[in-house]
């Protein structure tokens, strides 16, 4: 088992654990939760003995192995499968007590060996690599091909796949959900479930965490509290707590009054019946996790669109695609016709690489379509947040910066003190509107980009995976905000509850084309 006794650790002058004491026992599948700069990864750090306790007593196994997904970008010429094999600490030990043998010629430790070795499953070894590789979503003809050829998002799964190939008694797995699409994702719930060791994962994907975990680990304010159960019976155990704890829902009766106005205006318009009956959903769940969003520091709304057009866009017989430098132009997706009308909530499915940011990059202007037509509405006002969004932001600049330019070179135009109050209501206060955004963290990355859309008014929000560093309070949050909103809404994501939760109808992209998806 694993055991901390009254544990205290400080980061510089920050205190992450204070007196804290859990016990996890062999085989448990725990969930680590907690906002985003709360701790998780020190304490991650600190199972690993890459951190030192500044107090109190840790025990772990001795002879447990463990496995953790390497956050360092590798750069070798080896094959995906040789690299991956590498993870597998046990056969490596083998082969290398083999190769020790035999420069000593050994008979004896050779036969040792090779016993070893078979133990280990050596003889299988490469098949059940090439098997993890295709289970993250390698296709075949990637399965040699040199790990420096890959994207950094698949390097990412590179090393997920070494720590899956890995026997270990303890698994650590920080967000490794964050690089995968759905059916990555999928095939990876289904690993977990089956994995007989113990295994602490950070996630901010509630779905995940409900289906591979049975106790919840919250770090919140230096302590750490074990509950019996998967994510959502934490929150509700913790709601419970926070009921008796708190009288005062008044924020979240004023939204949830909002949203019951929303349906009560439109439930009997057939055009908006199917709208309505989506914020009912919301509606009802947001009366469970009213508590949680009560105790979060952090929420917010999308102001209402000066006009909304209808139909918003309309593309007929179009290619997607991009322009190629001496090579014919790339096309992606062929024969499109679609349109997107006013109050829609359209959920973009499809495995990486069939074409969801061609077609939203497309539809932001980013790229020009390569054949038919697109017509916007008039007065359409898009309101973009890419995947990389993130890495486009001025790393030297502040929050205060990026929004002075924004009001200046988009609009509407704001004053100084006007544009701090604006960044105060998503949590960039005092002093931090001039922090250089390169040293913010990804979560705080992620708010400044949505502030930035909110200020813009837009129509329609086109959003390429918006939550991959948000953690689950600020979801929670974004998820609350998208069905308050009277515009339109396009979402690619993986995260399965905020497309359940604001998503009424879903566009399969794939075979290069996009048909409609009638189910969930």
């Amino acid at each position: 088992m694993i055991s901390l006794k009254s544990v205290t650790l400080r980061r510089g002058v920050k205190v992450v654990l204070d007196d804290a004491t859990v016990t996890l026992q062999p085989g448990e599948k725990i969930g680590l939760v907690g906002r985003n700069g709360a701790g998780k990864s020190s304490l991650f750090s600190l199972l690993a003995g890459r951190l030192q306790a500044d107090a109190g007593e840790i025990y772990l196994p001795p002879r447990w192995r463990m496995a953790e997904v390497a956050q360092s970008m590798p750069e070798t010429e080896d094959s995906a499968t040789d690299y991956v094999l590498e993870g597998d600490t046990r056969l490596q030990e083998a082969n290398a007590a083999l190769a020790t043998a035999e420069a000593a010629d050994d008979g004896h430790a050779m036969a040792e060996a090779h016993h070893e070795i078979a133990e280990a499953g050596g003889f299988e070894a490469r098949p059940r690599a090439q098997a993890l590789l295709m289970g993250l979503g390698f296709r075949g003809d990637q399965l040699d091909a040199p790990v420096n050829s890959f994207s950094g998002g698949w390097r990412m799964r590179l090393e997920l796949a070494r720590a899956l190939m890995c026997p270990a008694e303890l698994m650590l797995l920080d967000e490794p959900t964050n690089h995968l699409d759905l059916d990555a994702l999928v095939w990876l719930e289904a690993w977990l479930q089956r994995y007989d060791g113990t295994m602490i994962v950070i996630s901010h994907d509630r779905e995940f965490l409900d289906a591979i975990t049975k106790v919840t680990l919250h770090l919140d304010e230096t302590k750490l509290t074990r509950y019996t159960g998967n994510y959502t019976a934490f929150e509700e155990m913790r709601a419970e707590r926070l009921m008796q704890a708190e009288a005062n829902f008044a924020k979240q009766q004023e939204r949830m009054a909002h949203l019951q106005k929303f349906i009560d205006r439109f439930k009997a318009k057939a055009s908006k019946a199917k709208q309505a009956q989506s914020r009912v959903k919301a509606l009802e769940r947001m009366e469970k996790v009213a508590p949680l969003l009560a105790e979060a520091d952090f929420s917010f709304e999308f102001k209402e669109p000066d006009n909304i057009p209808n139909p918003m866009l309309s593309i007929s017989d179009a290619a997607f695609g991009y322009v190629q430098e001496d090579a014919p132009a790339k096309v992606i997706l062929a024969g499109v016709n679609r349109s997107v009308l006013a109050g829609q909530r359209i959920g973009i499915l499809g495995a990486n690489g069939q074409g969801k940011s061609t077609l939203v990059k497309t539809i932001a202007g980013q790229l020009a379509p390569l054949a038919g037509e697109m017509t916007e509405g008039k007065g359409l006002s898009i309101g973009y947040f890419a995947q990389q969004e993130l890495d486009v932001l001025q790393l030297d600049d502040g929050a205060l910066m990026h929004m002075v330019r924004l009001a200046r070179d988009v609009g509407p135009p704001g004053r100084e003190q006007e544009l701090r109050d604006f960044l105060g209501s998503f949590r960039f206060v005092g002093a931090m509107v001039n922090q250089a955004v390169g040293t913010l963290s990804g979560g705080e990355k992620a708010r400044l980009v949505l502030a930035m859309l909110v200020w813009q008014r837009p129509n329609l929000l086109l959003l390429d995976e918006p939550t991959n560093h948000l953690d689950l309070a600020t979801r929670e949050a974004l998820a609350m905000a998208l069905n308050e909103f009277e515009g339109t809404v396009m979402l690619v994501s993986h995260d399965r509850a905020l497309l359940r939760s604001v998503c009424d109808e879903f566009w399969l992209v794939g075979r290069g084309g996009i048909a409609p998806f009638d189910g969930d």
